[in-house]
């Protein structure tokens, strides 16, 4: 059974603690946003050495698997975006689509080993693009396609929230 897209608008983690997960955005200071990536991304690869990497809790729920492959990707897309407001002025970020990714992806068929792989080099091409943001860029703009803007500054914490958010995700 496929899981029910998610459509509600996330970026109000950027203003109020997050009550699913508990990710307060006053707490995520710049000099930790490239730690806590990497952090959050350990913690998802070793889930996928656990118990039942491969298996649903229930018909609506990801797999640690799914989690991790989404993860996986989050990081990526973030890094572009960051590329993106590093260089060119006030980009609109292209549509992505993490539902459709995810099926057309066939998140739930990938190799756990492989994307642990491919977690841990996304999430550390994230952090450390997180690490050498230049102290002037922080609040260099970009926007989502859906209009939602961002600073280079509350993209990382945004995508900070995303990933400590499913660690707890497959940690329940």
């Amino acid at each position: 059974m496929p899981i029910e897209p998610d459509t509600k608008d996330w970026t109000w983690v950027l203003r109020e603690r997050c009550p699913e997960c508990g990710f307060d955005p006053a707490l995520a200071e710049r000099g930790e946003l490239g730690p806590r990536i990497r952090d959050a991304a350990a913690a998802m690869h070793a889930r996928l050495h656990g118990d039942a990497v491969t298996e649903r809790p229930d018909d609506s729920t990801w797999s640690p698997l799914e989690y991790a492959a989404h993860v996986r990707d989050v990081c990526t897309v973030m890094r572009s975006r960051l590329d993106q407001m590093l260089t060119d002025d006030d980009p609109e970020f292209a549509n992505w689509d993490q539902d459709r990714v995810a099926i057309d992806g066939d998140y739930a068929s990938q190799e756990p080993e492989h994307v642990a792989v491919e977690l841990d080099l996304a999430a550390a091409e994230l952090a450390n693009a997180a690490d050498a943001v230049p102290s002037d860029a922080w609040d260099r703009a970009g926007t989502r396609s859906n209009g939602s803007s961002f600073t280079v500054e509350t993209l990382l914490v945004y995508a900070l929230h995303d990933l400590e958010h499913h660690v707890q995700d497959v940690q329940r």
